[in-house]
């Protein structure tokens, strides 16, 4: 083993999901040396005493693999200089670093620790400049101190990170009192992360903060699944079993977040539903809310609708069908509406239909939907202006909540939401709050598409509760007649057999390649995406124009390594950064997998990378022409975006999907599924696999249960009397 002290000349490569690095390292008296190891973030300039032993890597040579460091502060006023203007310390460059090292000599780092109000004597340091200093000063002390310490636990040095920016200064109090704090207020730190720190930190494994942290953490799983609540019996049985405590521990367990409001619990039939506050409050107020709406009085047209309506079928030069014209009617007559319809049955014209028809009255219509690209598509099909249902409520990312509220309801005479099988339960409670009485709602939306990612079945449970609002267009029109996704579509749900185009033909907007073996089927997918599909129709490989959506994640043709193959194909040549196992290259195709309502950014949004910036380890990722940065500990938040879930391409089109479809994907061969990403084509879908698969996934028409008591409680409020008090 030797020790050595010197300062970091270069940072020549750094993994934040492990903290391995390798610097180029300066030591007095000798020769430029290599080291590496673990290490917190650390910058050019920055000094260090290491201990380490030799070895010889094969092809960089000689290198110090270092067991362990401490920081040490720079010493003479070269290193004092080079250290503050290496990027580390906000609001100090190479030529204020210059004129403070003047001023202090040799007591500027002492200065800058203990006294940092004298940093104003400086000539360009003001109290905004002085307060960006001294936070970052802080700031890089206490989470260099943290990494170290969590390294002692192997705790990865991306963690370390998450933790800081969540805890700041009381992340030490956060990990001794109680670890399991993370799973709960960090995103990306699960149940299993946090045990593990907590053990190491000596939890005793019986612990009842450990055995409550895993019921929530049961629970937050569940609603991931869909789920509105968790059943009780299903709760303390696993928590049981996976932590190898008695059932008696459990229950007290469970019984103690009752006792506390951090769970609520309902009886059901057979068991006990429990919830998460949230979601308990946000059932509970949907049902109130429609309730209150739906009987709350309402201005009546002044217009002759039936003549209206003729008026706006001339204009748009359409023949609306008699559903069509029943659901424009209800538009204007009732105070809530539910729209849903397959492909080609003329949703997205009725919606057309639906604002002139306001218009003509001079009332203002409202148009929202869940996802950007959702929004950008009804505008663009409308020529009116649609915002995503969060710029409609106007969210305050600072405050992390709506403006728009029953305080400060929405404006006009109706709000129309399209899309609306992709609203959960969360959003739908805040949508609801912004809707005054006076206004009319209308929900448009496929109710034979995937249900929303989030909590709930918002759709379904109108419908089946409430059906004498619902309008179901079934007729498919002319000029989608022709169009095999729209007919497959509609015989996908019907479980009926689909159709093909005639053998040769080269114009058709529906293939189905007969392939059985993985590796065929991949090779397919490879060269349709990178060749076939772009030479016959003019389409861009890396654009948004061809998606590839795949059932499963792992396996030969699953999404990791679809996406994997596919960059290195389209885009081999681009400059990259590599973030452990992965790298991420400009032009690269990326999703973004959380939502972010600071960025506004959402997920299962798509973008496109610009830049990549390998010295500080930043992103910068263009959606709809909106350029975002990504931190060094925020790359998490992106993932490639070649192939993606079917979940996750809900509420987008694309000119052609590519999908593999083989019996190895038998857990997902859902009518569903299938049928939501055969919608998501606009003028190509080719699927590739086996006839057997194709059939599993047609006939395969059993819903997935999703805990909800949405539909119940409707139904029970809609039998109460007029005079109900629903406040």
């Amino acid at each position: 083993m030797e020790t050595l002290e010197g300062t970091i000349e270069s940072v020549l490569f750094f993994n934040p999901d492990n903290g391995y690095s390798v610097f180029r390292f300066a030591v007095e008296g000798r020769d430029k040396i290599v080291i590496v190891g673990t290490f917190p973030p650390l910058a050019p300039g920055e000094r260090i005493k290491v201990e380490g032993a030799w070895e010889t890597n094969p092809k960089f040579g000689p290198q110090l693999k270092v067991a362990c460091f401490q920081p040490v502060l720079p010493a003479g006023l070269k290193g004092i200089e080079k250290y503050l203007s290496c990027g580390l310390i906000k609001g100090i460059g190479p030529a204020l670093a210059k004129r403070i090292v003047a001023a202090f000599g040799a007591d500027t780092l002492d200065v800058l620790e203990k006294k940092p109000e004298r940093m104003t004597e400086v000539s360009g340091i003001g109290a905004a400049k002085l307060a960006d200093i001294k936070a970052s000063w802080s700031s890089h002390r206490d989470i260099r101190d943290l990494i170290i310490f969590l390294q002692e636990h192997d705790v990865s040095t991306s963690l370390a990170n998450k933790i800081y920016r969540q805890y700041g200064p009381r992340s030490y109090e956060v990990l001794r009192t109680n670890p399991y704090q993370l799973c709960l207020d960090i995103w990306g730190i699960g149940f299993k992360t946090a045990d593990s720190i907590a053990l190491k930190l000596g939890t005793d494994p019986a612990s009842p903060e450990r055995i409550k942290a895993y019921l929530l953490y049961l629970m937050e799983k569940d609603n991931e699944q869909g789920h509105v609540y968790s059943q009780r019996s299903m709760l303390l049985a696993t928590a049981a079993r996976d932590l190898g405590v008695a059932a008696a521990a459990a229950e007290a367990a469970l019984d103690a977040l009752v006792m506390k409001r951090a769970v609520i619990t309902e009886g059901v039939e057979g068991d006990t539903a429990v919830y998460r506050p949230f979601f308990y409050e946000a059932q509970e107020e949907v049902v109130r809310a429609l309730e209150r709406l739906s009987r709350a009085p309402f201005e009546a047209p002044s217009i002759d609708v039936d003549k209206v309506v003729a008026e706006v079928e001339r204009e748009l030069r359409v023949e609306f069908s008699p559903l069509q014209k029943q659901a424009i009617a209800d538009s204007v007559g009732k105070k809530i509406v539910v729209i849903t319809g397959g492909p080609g049955t003329g949703k997205t014209t009725l919606i057309k239909a639906v604002t002139a028809v306001f218009a003509k009255w001079g009332k203002q219509v409202l148009l929202g939907a869940p996802t950007g690209r959702a929004a950008k598509r009804l505008s663009e099909a409308t020529g009116l202006e649609a915002k995503t249902i969060h710029r409609l409520l106007e969210f305050n990312p600072k405050l992390g909540s709506f403006r728009r509220d029953a305080r400060h309801p929405l404006a006009g005479e109706a709000v129309i939401i399209d899309e609306f099988s992709m609203v959960d339960l969360a959003l739908m409670h805040s949508l609801i709050k912004a809707v005054p009485p006076s206004m009319r709602m209308i929900l448009v939306g496929d109710k034979d598409q995937l249900p929303a990612l989030g909590p709930g079945q918002i759709l379904r449970d109108l419908i089946e509760a409430r059906p004498e609002i619902v309008v179901r267009l079934d007729r498919i029109f002319r000029q989608e007649a022709d169009s095999l996704i729209v007919q497959n579509a509609h015989r996908v749900n019907q479980g009926e057999k689909l159709l093909y185009p005639p053998r040769g033909e080269k114009n058709a907007d529906f293939y189905f390649i007969r392939q059985e073996e993985e590796a065929k089927v991949f090779s397919t997918i490879m060269k349709l995406v990178g060749w076939s599909i772009p030479q016959r129709f003019g389409l861009r490989p890396l654009s948004n124009q061809i998606q590839v959506i795949s059932p499963m994640y792992k396996g030969f043709v699953g999404i990791e390594r679809l996406n994997t193959e596919m960059q290195s194909r389209l885009n081999g040549r681009s400059e990259g950064l590599r973030i452990g196992l992965r790298e991420l290259r400009v032009r690269d195709k990326v999703m973004q997998v959380r939502n972010d309502y600071e960025k506004d950014v959402f997920n299962g949004d798509i973008g496109h990378i610009v830049h990549v910036d390998k010295s500080s380890f930043r992103v910068i990722v263009q959606y709809d022409g909106r350029p975002v940065v990504y931190e060094r500990d925020e790359l998490d938040d992106i993932t490639l975006a070649y192939a993606v879930s079917v979940h996750k391409s809900q509420g987008s089109e694309y000119q052609a999907v590519v999908m593999p479809l083989l019996t190895q994907h038998f857990i997902m061969l859902q009518r569903n599924l299938f049928y939501t990403a055969l919608t998501r084509a606009k003028k190509l879908s080719v699927i590739i696999g086996s006839y057997k698969a194709l059939y599993i996934a047609i006939k395969n028409d059993k819903p997935v249960h999703r805990n909800s008591r949405l539909k119940e409680k409707l139904l029970e409020a809609a039998a109460r009397p007029s005079g109900f008090d629903l406040t």
